[in-house]
């Protein structure tokens, strides 16, 4: 669980924690989105990072943190981590569709993972972080499945193993957890360094400018009670 591992972190970042406790204001616990547009559902291993990763896209409103693809209702984070439930950890996608499109988002998503491992992303293993594209419609299940055949065509990858499958009930994860990057940027922006997440990416898609060296293998962690595949 990410909340376990970033314990141990807490001497080391003290003395900075006080800074930014210093500079920052409390923040009021976010509000499920209720506004006009469409939504998309995603899955990429951590969802603080995802949910950072879509919210900084023109044309998004908000993402929310959840969890899919299981079954049982209500499912906590533990439970969920412990891989009881059969979810993995999401993003609903609240988005304006006349500003950005259901397949700009899709090509957007497979820019920000791994789809070449099975039940994990970067240093997070098991069930709850495999990655996935979950469609409501059949629209959308033609755009992502195309969008995931050419990317096989491509000859980039020899296998993906992110899933396309319909879409389930989400689940809104806990209100400490939504904009989690934004009421811990320290805690936050450590656990995505080390990692590893921006680095494999940049490694993988050749994009410029990501943070980390390029290549490094991250650390492997595992969730509770599950020993993921590293294939």
């Amino acid at each position: 669980m990410k909340i376990g591992r970033l314990l141990p972190l807490t001497a080391a970042i003290a003395v900075l924690a006080v800074t930014v406790r210093a500079q920052s204001q409390p923040m009021e616990s976010t509000q499920a989105y209720s506004g006009a547009g469409a939504t998309a559902i995603f899955a990429g291993g951590c969802f603080w990072c995802v949910e950072q990763d879509f919210e900084k896209l023109p044309g998004v409103f908000e993402a929310e943190s959840g969890y899919t693809a299981g079954w049982t209702e209500n499912p906590s984070y533990e439970s969920v981590s412990f891989g009881n439930t059969g979810h993995a950890e999401a993003v609903k996608v609240h988005y304006d569709p006349e500003k950005i499109s259901y397949g700009q988002l899709v090509e957007y998503f497979w820019r920000h993972i791994d789809p070449t491992v099975k039940d994990r992303q970067f240093c997070d293993t098991g069930t709850p972080y495999r990655s996935g594209i979950y469609w409501q419609n059949e629209a959308e299940r033609e755009v992502a499945e195309a969008s995931r055949d050419a990317l096989l065509a491509s000859g980039r990858f020899k296998i993906i193993y992110t899933e396309v499958a319909p879409a389930t009930a989400f689940w809104r994860a806990e209100e400490y957890h939504q904009d989690y990057y934004k009421k811990n940027p320290l805690r936050y922006s450590y656990y995505r360094a080390v990692c590893g997440r921006d680095a494999r990416v940049a490694a993988i898609w050749g994009d410029k400018g990501m943070a980390g060296q390029p290549g490094e293998a991250p650390p492997e962690r595992t969730s509770a009670g599950y020993s993921g595949s590293k294939e």
